[in-house]
């Protein structure tokens, strides 16, 4: 790297005869502003152009080198750019202040030339140098942002692309998976500040949430369609089979996990849903009879979603409940079916689930 033409000093003295014998130093080589006082020289060095490097007096009348040199270091426009003091004190404390205080440099007076140009080259090439690294780490941080945003979009349309592989065996399901997105991250989101829940429901977990939430049915792939399409109810060993696709559905996520060989949260809170979203509060459900707390509080806030979803939509073996008809259902399950805590969420905040439903309605969504 070389030193450029058009880099500008600002040099700062109260003796005109200082500033004279420096700019005339200077003249040949760069461009040259000077000040005789401390706040002229900060008017100028917030100004255009900005400076590249400043030569700087310590023992100047009513605001020194140092104080200088603080006011530059606070202000966002001024702090990086490097400064060479030129004092006459030549005490190892006085230097030892001036490094400490930020200086970049400490010239004592009377100046050699030489020393002077060759320590105003060095400073401007190591800021040409610092200038190249901060230009090539913003470029990297705008392309890790991309690829950070592509890597984002691929993962949540291959989600969607799995979930949707379970959504096409069952067509009436419609834009299921989309509602109880919605619903599981309001849920999330009523219950973050309460007392048993705000541990855990962070911003972090409340995404993982619901970029995971898509899967929860995933396991129907391995339903045969004689029991998952079929139109009347199923006996009992029909259901038995039917009630395997949560486990289905975590296994085939864990197996996904171990062909990746490295972790990844969303999935490890994927394969709870998956697996457990069938669970009761009192202990009734399926696949493992987990009770209360027991359950994962993600597979908690996708039972509540999944059922009030599944009630206010048809099937081609029952119509779909009103709004209000499945409120009521989802209250009679507080303590047996659902979290109590969650049950209260939802009802205090109903019309944001009725929202959701309405922003994505199908045909056999009832209002």
């Amino acid at each position: 790297m070389k030193s450029t033409p058009s880099a500008t000093i600002l040099i700062v003295d109260d003796s005109t005869e200082n500033l004279y014998v420096l700019s005339e130093l200077m003249h040949p080589h760069y461009k040259v502003l000077a000040a005789t006082s401390g706040e002229v020289a900060l008017r100028i060095a917030n100004g255009k152009p900005t400076p590249d490097l400043i030569l700087l007096d310590v023992m100047m009348p009513t605001m020194d080198g140092y104080e200088v040199l603080t006011k530059l270091r606070e202000s966002p426009a001024t702090r990086d750019i490097p400064v060479v003091f030129l004092t006459a004190l030549a005490e190892a404390g006085d230097e030892e202040r001036g490094l400490v205080a930020g200086a970049a440099d400490y010239i004592t007076k009377p100046i050699k030339p030489v020393v002077v140009m060759a320590r105003v080259r060095t400073q401007l090439l190591a800021k040409q140098a610092r200038d190249w690294m901060m230009d090539q780490n913003a470029v990297l941080e705008v392309e890790i942002s991309r690829r950070m945003a592509e890597n984002d979009l691929t993962q949540q349309v291959s989600i969607r692309a799995l979930a949707h592989l379970a959504e096409m065996r069952d067509p009436e399901t419609g834009h299921h998976l989309m509602r109880t997105q919605g619903y599981v991250r309001e849920l999330a989101h009523a219950l973050c500040q309460h007392p048993r829940f705000s541990a855990i429901l962070s911003e972090h977990y409340i995404d993982l949430l619901s970029r995971s939430a898509p899967l929860h049915d995933i396991g129907k792939v391995g339903i045969p369609d004689a029991i998952l399409l079929k139109p009347g109810k199923l006996d009992a060993t029909e259901w038995a089979i039917m009630q395997t696709h949560s486990r289905l559905g975590s296994e085939a996520i864990e197996q996904a996990e171990r062909d990746i060989d490295m972790p990844l949260p969303f999935l490890s809170t994927a394969k709870e849903i998956a697996h457990w979203h069938h669970e009761k509060w009192d202990g009734s459900g399926y696949p493992d009879g987990l009770a209360g707390d027991a359950i994962p509080v993600s597979a908690r806030l996708m039972a509540l979603s999944d059922v009030f979803d599944a009630l206010i939509t048809s099937r081609i073996y029952k119509p779909a409940m009103s709004y209000s008809e499945a409120r009521e259902v989802i209250a009679a399950g507080r303590g047996r079916h659902f979290d109590p805590d969650m049950v209260d969420a939802f009802l205090d905040n109903f019309d944001r689930f009725v929202a959701i439903a309405d922003d994505s309605i199908d045909d056999n969504v009832s209002a």
